[in-house]
């Protein structure tokens, strides 16, 4: 019920104003919980760890978990050049990133495989939210296999709804946006939250890092 309601006041609003795809808060709920799905992967992660009495921002993974939140909404940044899903929409952004990635982690002294692969899935979540999300604004989707084709693609599911990027501060703007973000948490907030409690109880046995030696702890 909550389903339905949730999507006939979208559809409702869709032909008042300009929607685009999900919103920032639902992109950057799924960076997080990549960051801390690539936490539970063996390897070197000690250097990921801090102590039940540090910070909580130090706690859930300082700097490149924040990164990584920032990295799952860059995508839209392209907005502000009049394109929107195209080049940043892309597996040949990841791509990008992923060597961006590698060369911040070996200036940084950290793991590259590691580093590189958080944030190269911490972007792909934007692009795999947007495939999922509803768009009824031609083009539609993204230009996922850019520079190599420019055709667009979408799954047709609907999954998250729009977002008005228009007249903000509208009422039925404001209402929109609040239900698209609600949905996006009640779907991502909650896999997000059970990564994070997984995350501390699966690295709770290991030693907090000494500085500057994240290879010495496996």
């Amino acid at each position: 019920m909550a389903t339905f309601a949730l999507q006939n006041l979208i559809s409702s609003q869709s032909d008042i104003i300009t929607t685009r795809m999900p919103s920032p808060v639902g992109h950057a709920l799924a960076g997080l919980a990549a960051a801390w799905a690539i936490d539970l992967t063996p390897g070197d992660r000690a250097w990921r760890t801090a102590s039940p009495t540090a910070p909580w921002y130090q706690r859930a993974g300082n700097g490149l978990t924040l990164a990584c939140g920032a990295l799952a909404v860059a995508p839209d940044l392209d907005l502000f050049f009049g394109s929107h899903r195209e080049m940043t929409h892309s597996l040949g952004a990841v791509v990008l990133v992923t060597l961006v990635a590698v060369a911040w982690a070996l200036v940084l002294d950290r793991p590259p495989g590691r580093v590189a692969v958080m944030c190269a899935v911490a972007y792909s979540t934007h692009l795999f939210l947007d495939w999922l999300g509803a768009d009824t604004h031609p083009p539609y989707g993204l230009q996922l296999l850019w520079p190599v084709s420019k055709a667009w693609f979408i799954s047709g599911f609907n999954i998250f709804p729009e977002t008005a990027r228009q007249h903000l501060l509208s009422g039925t703007t404001i209402r929109q946006n609040l239900v698209a973000v609600t949905w996006e948490v009640i779907l991502v907030g909650p896999l997000a939250l059970v990564l994070w409690l997984v995350r501390v109880k699966a690295l709770a046995g290991f030693p907090t890092e000494v500085p500057g030696s994240h290879h010495a702890a496996k």
